[in-house]
């Protein structure tokens, strides 16, 4: 029996592919729009942290009373997203 030994150079490599920072940011993006609702201001954010891609989706925390709100509307994007 042969032992499954990952190709870690190859992982590492893909990673960091364009093809990986694509599909990171594409996600994140369907996550602001699913998030996002009338009035509601989502943004994207990406970047290449160490080994890989990364993306993050950023409420408008502006309206200070409504911080609750724009963690639930991220927290419906992230179930729209699907």
């Amino acid at each position: 029996m042969t032992r499954f030994r990952p190709n870690r150079a190859a992982i590492a490599a893909l990673m960091k592919s364009d093809q990986a920072r694509a599909a990171v940011v594409a996600h994140a993006e369907r996550i602001a729009q699913a998030a996002a609702g009338e009035g509601d201001d989502f943004r994207t954010d990406s970047g290449m942290t160490g080994a890989r891609w990364r993306a993050a989706v950023i409420g408008n925390y502006a309206k200070h009373r409504d911080a609750e709100g724009t963690r639930a509307k991220l927290l419906r994007g992230l179930d729209g997203a699907k």
